[in-house]
């Protein structure tokens, strides 16, 4: 589903060349500038990976009326754009580079700001998110108290990442994960702690009152990352922090009191840093909207932001191509409802992810489509469910799978089921082109599932020779149907398992 980007943009330029001689005036380099490349920075880089990746995403920001701001808009392609307008310059970051050596970089526009207005269009395009990414840079847009209440509504229902600047306000409430860097969580920590300190330790550095610095001679010091994320996850309320720490990957702590748990990176040959953060924070969504919990998500997006640094990071992103009509439409204000494709065009990693089932309905019945729904075990895919799934689809607009959980499947088949675990199930449904969507449910039964999903034909494989489906008062309830598919007796889970017994 759609993954929704909210946060303050720039224009980001680099200026890249060779450096031979200084300068008679004063003992600086002279670089040569032999290329100039621009890009949208901050949000609007978190939004163009997304993009790039072929999710479906809507950049939620606002804009300068001048130049800097059109250019902006030129290189925010392939996405959804909702702006305002931001009632003041631009901000332009300029790096210069002589060969691989960062040599300066110097701002315009980057002062403190009034913070801006948000339209209905904007809180519209919020609302319709699968996830969120907050990309705050200190801009202003992320302490606007009518998006902060919005997104503190929507912490509880759908995932949430918050990457926080030092400039900017706190997170809302609930959020998923807060994903600051570690010199960001110390600065932070270290306001919240105060100027007390202890009086020294006898053999070891000054400590604080919280322990932020230093370590007694008899104790093991701790991860400063692991003492600020505490501080920070107490005080923000947030689910989860995951600070990082650059090629030391990162550590997660989660609201509970649970232990920290560190995230490595792996060893990659990375020299300008940028976008690291932004990697990070595009991938957590995408990982967090498939469904996986949040410890497999931050492992599996610091290897996204490791891997994104070793293939050459922001200088190796494309230059931003024609805007597609599907994707294109730019809203100022405009009432026009916001509907989001069903599938990102290309799948991340050449694996689809499960789109959040709620939302696809809702999508789906705003835009008057037909949502059909079925549901099952699905352990070991046969030939048998192929058919069925692909029939059931035939009847609407879209297929959402209702499937058992693995606690759900020992109850009603035993012990020794599932054989394949729940997220490789969802994973195996959702490579199908006939499946749109998978929602895991907990119950014995699909009720639960059905009466929050509500679709217009719930579809049963099966030879139920004219018997009522047990589903059935519940669907007709609010004005569905139940219909079925053919069942193909020869082929089923039972007997493939049986026959892989037979074969080990």
């Amino acid at each position: 589903m759609r993954i929704v980007v909210v946060g303050d943009v720039m224009l980001d330029v680099d200026l890249s060349g060779d450096a031979t001689r200084l300068s008679p005036d004063a003992p600086v380099p002279v670089v040569d500038v032999s290329g100039v490349k621009r890009r949208a920075g901050g949000a609007g880089l978190v939004a163009r990976m997304l993009a790039q990746d072929g999710w479906p995403v809507t950049l939620v920001t606002v804009l300068g009326d001048d130049d800097a701001g059109r250019q902006l808009e030129s290189h925010l392609t392939g996405m959804r754009l909702v702006t305002g307008p931001s009632g003041y310059a631009s901000p332009v970051k300029t790096r210069v580079r002589a060969g691989s050596h960062p040599v300066v970089r110097f701002d315009q526009g980057c002062g403190e700001v009034p913070i801006p207005d948000a339209s209905p269009a904007m809180l519209r395009a919020v609302e319709m998110a699968g996830a969120i990414v907050v990309a705050d840079y200190g801009r202003g847009l992320a302490a606007n108290p009518q998006l902060r209440d919005l997104l503190a509504r929507l912490a509880g229902t759908i995932p949430i990442i918050w990457d926080p600047h030092p400039a900017g306000p706190d997170p809302v409430p609930g959020v998923a994960v807060v994903t600051p860097n570690l010199a960001e969580a110390s600065k932070a920590a270290q306001a919240l702690a105060g100027e007390r300190r202890q009086a020294p330790v006898p053999g070891g550095p000054r400590r604080d009152v919280h322990g932020l610095e230093g370590h007694s001679p008899d104790s093991r010091p701790e991860d400063p990352a692991v003492r600020a994320g505490r501080i920070l996850l107490e005080h923000w309320q947030s689910r989860a922090v995951l600070v990082t720490k650059g090629e030391h990957g990162a550590v997660l702590l989660r609201a509970g009191g649970n232990s920290p748990d560190p995230v490595p990176a792996p060893r990659v040959e990375a020299g300008d840093p940028c976008g690291a953060g932004d990697r990070l924070a595009a991938s957590l969504a995408v990982h967090l909207l498939a469904g996986r919990d949040l410890g497999e998500a931050a492992r599996l997006a610091v290897h996204d932001a490791a891997d994104f640094l070793a293939n050459g990071g922001v200088s190796a992103l494309p230059d931003p191509g024609s805007r597609p009509d599907a994707d294109a439409a730019s809203e100022a204000g405009s009432d026009a409802p916001i509907a989001a494709p069903l599938r990102p065009r290309t799948p991340v990693g050449g694996k689809r992810r499960i789109s959040e089932p709620l939302l696809l309905a809702r999508v789906m019945r705003d835009n008057g489509g037909k949502v059909v729904a079925t549901g099952g075990c699905f352990d070991l895919l046969h030939a048998g469910h192929v058919r069925s799934l692909a029939a059931a689809r035939e009847l609407g607009d879209c297929l959402i799978v209702c499937l058992n959980s693995d606690d759900s499947v020992r109850r009603l088949k035993g012990p020794d089921r599932p054989i394949i675990g729940q997220q490789d199930r969802a994973e195996l449904l959702l490579a199908m082109e006939c499946v749109d969507a998978v929602m895991i449910f907990d119950e014995d039964t699909p009720e639960a599932a059905l009466e929050r999903l509500r679709p217009d034909i719930w579809v049963k494989g099966g030879d139920y020779k004219g018997a009522r489906l047990p589903e059935a008062d519940l669907v007709e309830k609010w004005g569905g149907r139940c219909l079925t598919v053919p069942y193909h007796p020869a082929r089923s889970t039972t007997g493939l398992a049986h026959a892989l017994a037979k074969v080990s």
